[in-house]
This record gives structure tokens, sequence and C-alpha cells, in this order.
């Protein structure tokens, strides 16, 4: 292989630490590839990143998705789970994210808990962060927004969401149990966040610090699927969404 022996130890080194960190966070090849460029001033290609990890490790099948259709103003929301290190303790994280699949925006914010107030604070903090309230929002059957499924399939629901709703005036959509690719869009954005905004297990002193990271990211990735979209940077938008919506 034409790569300096530095960066094989390095790549042997992120890889090994990856063994004691829980397997949803570890890295990616093409995570490695960009932290061998941030941190260590790598200026050789991907592929040759990608085939050496591929020496190293068995690759998990990867389980791919048919894109759906998305219309404008429908907002796609749900929870994921990661390990984080807040003031010096390691802990899970929930994070909360928004995704806007018709146009690549996104939010995510985390919370220490799975909580009525870590579904409601972040309707208000994305909603703000959006400019805007979209038409309606697809959720999975989250107990913090739904009660019961009644017999003809409506859902009882919780007075707390019932009451953000009456507040904004948006629609929902409830997803089939079981059935995660009716909000695919959402599913894949949280996979991406862990990969891009949470690996390596992310440290900070506080909530409030990380979750400004994480608002500076949404940022970033939103700018990053602009240029994608002008052709600024060599991938197209289909690509870039498809990146998104992959499982690793």
């Amino acid at each position: 292989m034409k790569m300096m022996p530095p960066w094989l130890g390095v790549i042997d080194a992120i890889l090994e630490q990856d063994q004691s960190q829980p397997k949803k966070q570890r890295h990616t090849a093409k995570r490695i590839f960009d932290r061998l460029r941030s941190e260590h001033g790598y200026t050789g290609g991907y592929t040759i990143v990608k085939d050496y990890v591929r020496l190293r490790r068995l690759l998990r099948h990867e389980e791919m998705f048919v894109p759906l259709v998305h219309a404008p103003g429908e907002v796609q929301a749900d929870f994921g789970e990661a390990q984080v290190v807040i003031g010096g303790v390691e802990q899970k994280a929930y994070y909360f994210v928004m995704d806007l699949p018709q146009s690549d925006d996104s939010f995510v914010v985390a919370y220490p808990a799975e909580t009525t107030e870590a579904f409601c604070d972040p309707h208000v903090r994305a909603l703000d962060y959006f400019g805007g309230v979209p038409r309606w929002i697809v959720y999975d059957n989250t107990r913090l927004a739904v009660v019961r499924i009644l017999g003809d399939g409506e859902r009882k629901k919780t007075r707390a969401f019932a009451e953000l709703q009456s507040h904004y005036l948006f629609a929902e959509r409830f997803g089939r149990p079981a059935k995660g690719n009716d909000k695919g869009a959402v599913e894949g954005l949280i996979g991406y966040a862990r990969r891009n905004f949470l690996v390596p297990v992310p440290r900070f002193n506080s909530w409030d610090e990380l979750n400004g990271r994480l608002r500076e990211q949404c940022r970033d990735a939103l700018i990053l699927a602009a240029a994608q979209r002008s052709g600024a940077v060599g991938r197209s938008k289909h690509s870039a969404h498809a990146a998104r919506c992959s499982r690793r």
C-alpha cells in the first residue's frame, strides 16, 4: 500500500480504541479519513484509508432503503442514544433530532433523559432554529406523544403533546409500528449525527456546551448539503442524501 507508516499507526490506534467504545459510536472509514486530515495533516486519498480499514476489520452488512419522496413542509422527529462525557462523567445522552428531508436541513439537541421536557423543549428549539412551523411532523409511537393506539388506528395523545400541537398548530402523522422506513430520513439522521457529531465520544463541561456544538454542526451540515447541490463539491444531492440515509 502506498501509505506512509505513521498513518497506519494512527488508524491502528483509532481502531484499537474503538473496541472499548459503544458499538454505534465506532469510527467509519470516512470518519477516520476526516480525522487524519483535520488532526494529523494527512494529504493522501480516501480510497487508501478505506482499503486499509477493510483489511483490519470485517465490514458489517450495510442495509440500504429505497429513497422516499418528501413534500415541502414535512418534518420527521425521533430520539437517538449515544455515550457522552459531561463534566467528567460518562453517561448516556438521549438526542432529539428533527429532519427536513426535502431541504436537507436538520436539528439535533441532547438531554440526560428521555422525558416529557426533553420531548417538548426541543420542539421549541428546533422550530426557532428553522424559523417557522412545518405543516406536519412524522413521529414514531413514542410514549411521550401517544398514550395508546386505539382499535381504529387512531392515537390517544398525551396531554403534553396535545398542548404542544395546539400551540404550534401543526398536523401529526405516526409511523406504523415496526416500520422504521416510514420515517427513513430521520432514521438516517440519527445514524449520521451519531457517526459524524458524536465520534469520538464527545467531552464537554455542560449540556449547554454540547448542545451549542451540535447546533454548529447542524449548520455546517446544511452548508455542506447546499454546496453539494450547487456542485461546489464533488458529490450530488442524491449521493449526499443517500449517505445520510444509509445505515452503518
